[in-house]
């Protein structure tokens, strides 16, 4: 079974445009042509991505944390970090039933644990 790189701010798939990309602009490699590279050093390599780079760029954009820079992050930034985190969260996905057993679920799981009535 082939490992893939984990990363949880790229996907390789979803990604695979700005990978080649920052592949050709950092180590001037086009993946396309590419017929040597073993898996392993596409993973080395893809570990070394700079900021810099087109997904360097949008991953700073998903990670980033600190307030002050979300203050100044454009219409654009907010959207592709709010799309990335929104993306995989199966809340979204959920009836309001659903949401509401799963709370339910919650409270009796913390009130086993902690003695609660």
């Amino acid at each position: 079974m082939i490992q893939h790189p984990v990363n949880k701010w790229y996907d390789l798939y979803d990604d695979w445009d700005l990978i080649e990309s920052s592949f050709a602009m950092q180590y001037g490699i086009r993946l396309r042509e590419e017929n040597d590279m073993t898996f392993s050093e596409f993973c080395t390599l893809l570990t070394g991505i700079m900021p810099k780079t087109p997904l360097g760029q949008i991953v700073s954009i998903r990670a980033e944390e600190d307030k002050d820079m979300l203050k100044n992050f454009t219409k654009e930034q907010h959207e592709i970090r709010n799309e990335w985190r929104n993306r995989n969260n199966p809340i979204e996905e959920m009836t309001e039933e659903e949401k509401a057993q799963k709370a339910k679920e919650f409270q009796e799981i913390m009130s086993k644990m902690f003695g609660g009535a």
